[in-house]
């Protein structure tokens, strides 16, 4: 594919998103694709707007003062019967809601942001990891991987205690450059605990009844996918590790398994998930695995790049934009198709060995 059709196809698909898009879209299309910069009387404008953007008031509004957000009835009964936060609902709230109040362009000042940021960090365990919001006594590091580009993104990488669960997870990163959920992702496949219920297998680690547990017996397991890339994608935003060796490794473990089945059954295990576009974009889709792969500098000089490219090229509804199901979805499909721009933008800079991804932003050390 030559970098003058993907450029066609970018700037004619920009200029017609351009027209419907909400605030912060239009920032990222002027900014990141136009390279307008700051200054500019249009970007003001879609900084300006974005202030007042109603989900984002909304989401503000409702947000509580210790920076939780209200939850259903059920939700919470089901929280407070077992062992509180961080497991349970409250948590997986904040994370989608701090997820969407960053593409929201909010800032830690707005509402309660910042309590929320402080909370999360309040349940941080001795070892760096956040706990929860699965129910279960081990770490999960694909929601590790969340709660940091969270950090990241509203800019507290020099926070000890983000640094802290960064090494963490450098720390849990396996041979194969993946990352998997302790016991469920490797214990379980045991001859003993193979054919056990996934909730009685759980109940056996809470009593203490699995055998102690050293990780490198089962090495010869594969890391999973998508846990691998929740982690990766949260150092592709670190100025300290997004050109480290780990964010290379994590990224090289999913690029040589684009299409792909996962090798577990917990996260989206059928090969149909890569290509499946989604908002929010993260976990399970081929759009967040190529966003990081071409932030971080993969483009057209590697050749396993070349299929998955064609296959985002290619997707696209007859409208010229990237639509998450046949029904119009105007604010998730706006978010699918400015990163698909992104991603395109990126390759096209590629072939033209021009910078692109953290390099042509000035991130890295």
């Amino acid at each position: 594919m030559q970098a003058k059709e993907i450029d066609k196809v970018v700037d004619e698909a920009s200029r017609r998103l351009f027209q419907i898009a909400s605030p912060a879209i239009r920032y990222y299309i002027l900014t990141s694709l136009w390279g307008r910069p700051q200054d500019n009387v249009m970007v003001q404008k879609a900084l300006e707007e974005s202030r007042g953007y109603a989900p984002k008031v909304k989401l503000l509004e409702r947000q509580n003062a210790d920076g939780t957000w209200p939850i259903p009835v059920h939700k919470r009964a089901e929280e407070e019967a077992g062992p509180g936060q961080p497991y349970g609902w409250t948590y997986m709230t904040m994370l989608r809601n701090l997820n969407d109040l960053t593409d929201y362009l909010a800032t830690r000042e707005d509402g309660h942001i910042e309590d929320a940021l402080e909370r999360i960090l309040s349940w941080q365990t001795d070892e760096g990891y956040i706990p929860g919001p699965w129910n279960v006594p081990f770490p999960l590091p694909h929601f590790n991987g969340h709660a940091l580009r969270m950090f990241l993104k509203f800019g507290m990488e020099k926070d000890p205690r983000v640094q802290k669960l960064s090494r963490w997870l450098v720390k849990a990163q396996r041979p194969d450059g993946g990352w998997r959920v302790p016991y469920l992702e490797d214990v379980k496949y045991d001859p003993k605990y193979r054919l056990m219920r996934r909730s009685d297998f759980i109940d056996l680690i809470k009593k203490n009844r699995v055998e102690p547990y050293d990780p490198r017996k089962f090495d010869s397991i594969p890391s999973c996918i998508w846990s691998t890339v929740m982690v990766t994608r949260a150092f592709s935003w670190s100025v300290r590790m997004v050109e480290s060796p780990e964010t290379r490794r994590g990224a090289e473990f999913f690029l040589n398994r684009f299409f792909q089945r996962n090798y577990h059954a917990l996260i989206y295990q059928s090969a149909s998930n890569w290509t499946k576009l989604r908002d929010p974009n993260y976990i399970g889709n081929g759009l967040c695995a190529l966003d990081i792969l071409t932030w971080i500098g993969y483009g057209a000089d590697d050749q396993r790049m070349e299929r998955p490219i064609n296959w985002l090229y290619g997707s696209r509804s007859p409208d010229g934009l990237w639509n998450q199901t046949d029904r119009p979805q105007p604010n998730r499909d706006e978010s699918i198709t400015e990163i698909a721009l992104g991603i395109l933008s990126r390759y096209s800079n590629s072939i033209k060995k021009k910078p692109f991804g953290y390099k042509a932003k000035g991130m890295g050390v």
